[in-house]
């Protein structure tokens, strides 16, 4: 994550102090005025609309970056064994998102923030990743049309030229995700300058709008018959299923550069100096100079010789203060606790709730596993929805909790119960299976359907703070050590990677070590979201005292 030039680069919300008569007046007769005792602010209100309005348009490009992410979770999958691609070889392809996170976002967030292209340090990224975006869905979509073409055998079921499109496809839709993702949020925080409640605002509005993207994207992922809107996706190696993701891609793709071009015409940065000056007239409500030289510091801290970045990224891990330390050990717990429901959420309810198996067992199990597989698309959007209604009160959250690393560690206790209820759940679901006369499995009953969805429902509260508050805090703590924004977030991203990835390569063997199921991984996930919220409890230290009133003034984010 990107630390401190980005962070307090605010061209739109910064407020100047009333202006000071520095020339000799003229005279008046002998008289001389007395000063204006209730002289009215220059331009606040407006200069904090306008920067909002900024932050909104920027903060839109999440819905067309999410839409592609839930139709990557709900669609994808299927779409893998629909190719050939064996079931033990499909969490590799997934490995890609943390491994390209891993390595793409601190390396985009560093050079975006000494970029100094006419265009400015975070534009040229955003729109190169959603350029990459399109080659990655086109990619992932005609897999199958490519490699028919190419030479696959339809009426064999692996299609190896399908797969190597696809995976490649894959893979570049990680990348570009990372490229585009990190940019934004460090484009947010320049926009909020040294504002700690613009901060949270910003990071607030980019939570909301990553909901209504994953609302969008799952509410399109559910519907089966989309792909007749455009009936040319059909083809003789694309079926309905395939057709239908090809379709869902490119009302993601469409979303994606429509607001992306709005906020990259309307929002416009100023470029910046290879020894980090600013070229360009100032905005009118821009603190130029505390920008400048913070900007000016994190250009010149670049290393000569060899790649920066990594000299760079390894400086910036080994010099943590205590505040980031502890905010990384806080995040990366947090995240052995939510990548287990991530992976596992609608498995568990077609396989645990509804008692459906997806392979080995008979039609009856196998379609009452693609019912629970539905239902948990059901709960994914309820998810969604209660993230984005309570990621727009997270300012009145953090009052009634006092403050934003109290309302982090109680959100991660909520997160362990609903985790932990999950066992309950499904032995309630178990004990009260039903069969019909022929011996046919029936759905779980209505009490423990609205049970499992309740849970998905009650999870969009943590997962709204977690998409906002570990981001607000590192713009905060690390606008103290004076490092690049960029480059703070790429470093914050980096705890929730390497959970992501432990938990991909441990939790089958994990799983299996008990019998299978995915209630193992989720107990696991519930002892670190406890522990989790323990140390944001007792360890993560609160903003510093200016911060510490904007906190208490206007809630967090």
């Amino acid at each position: 994550m990107p630390p401190t030039e980005a962070l307090n680069h605010n061209p739109n919300t910064t407020m100047k102090p009333f202006n000071v008569q520095t020339t000799k007046p003229p005279p008046s007769n002998g008289h001389v005025a007395p000063p204006p005792e209730h002289a009215p602010p220059p331009t606040t209100a407006k200069s904090a609309l306008y920067a909002y309005r900024k932050m909104i348009l920027v903060a839109s490009i999440a819905i067309g970056l999410q839409f592609g992410w839930a139709l990557q979770l709900s669609l994808l999958t299927p779409y893998v064994q629909l190719l050939g691609i064996p079931h033990k070889y499909a969490a590799l392809v997934w490995l890609c998102g943390p491994i390209s996170g891993m390595i793409v976002q601190p390396l985009v967030g560093y050079y975006s923030d000494r970029c100094t292209s006419r265009f400015g340090r975070r534009r040229p990224f955003i729109a190169g990743g959603t350029v990459f975006i399109l080659i990655s869905v086109f990619l992932i979509g005609y897999a199958a049309d490519i490699g028919h073409a190419a030479g696959d055998d339809l009426s064999r079921p692996a299609k190896p030229r399908a797969i190597t499109v696809f995976v490649v496809g894959f893979w570049i839709l990680d990348v570009a995700n990372n490229m585009l993702m990190g940019p934004c949020r460090a484009l947010l925080a320049d926009l909020s300058g040294s504002s700690q409640k613009k901060t949270r605002v910003a990071n607030s509005f980019f939570s909301f709008f990553l909901a209504v993207g994953n609302v969008l994207g799952y509410a399109a992922g559910s519907y089966s018959r989309l792909y007749k809107i455009f009936p040319f996706t059909k083809s003789e190696a694309c079926d309905v299923y395939c057709a239908n993701l090809k379709s869902c891609f490119f009302i993601s793709i469409t979303l994606l550069i429509f607001f992306a071009t709005i906020a990259l015409y309307y929002v416009t940065e100023r470029p910046i100096s290879s020894d980090g000056k600013f070229l360009g007239p100032a905005d009118e409500d821009e603190e130029e100079d505390e920008i400048e030289e913070k900007s000016a510091a994190v250009v010149r801290s670049t290393t000569c010789g060899g790649v920066p970045f990594f000299g760079e990224l390894f400086g910036a891990v080994t010099t943590m203060k205590r505040p980031m330390i502890v905010l990384l050990m806080v995040t990366a717990l947090n995240w052995i606790g939510w990548f287990p429901f991530f992976l596992y959420d609608t498995d568990f309810m077609g396989r645990e709730v509804y008692g459906g198996t997806s392979n080995g067992g008979t039609a009856a199990e196998v379609k009452m596993y693609s019912r629970g597989v539905r239902a948990g698309a059901m709960g994914l959007l309820l998810n969604s929805v209660v993230l984005g209604f309570t990621s727009l009160g997270i300012e009145m959250l953090s009052r009634w909790a006092g403050g934003a690393k109290r309302l982090w560690g109680i959100v991660n206790f909520i997160l362990a119960i609903c985790l932990g209820l999950t066992v309950l759940v499904s032995k309630l679901a178990d004990s009260s299976r039903q069969f019909a006369d022929d011996g046919a499995l029936l759905a779980p009953t209505g009490g423990v359907q609205a049970a499992a969805l309740l849970l998905f429902a009650v999870l969009g509260i943590p997962l709204a703070v977690t998409f906002s508050v570990p981001f607000a805090l590192t713009s905060i703590f690390s606008n103290e050590t004076g490092a690049g924004q960029g480059l703070s977030m790429g470093v914050l991203n980096l705890s929730v990677v390497i959970p992501q990835m432990m938990v991909s390569l441990l939790s089958g063997p994990w799983d299996s070590l008990f019998g299978g199921g995915n209630l193992p991984a989720f107990v696991v996930g519930a002892i670190a979201a406890a522990c989790s919220g323990i140390l944001a409890l007792t360890l993560l230290p609160s903003p510093p005292p200016e911060a510490v009133g904007k906190v208490a003034a206007g809630g967090f984010h």
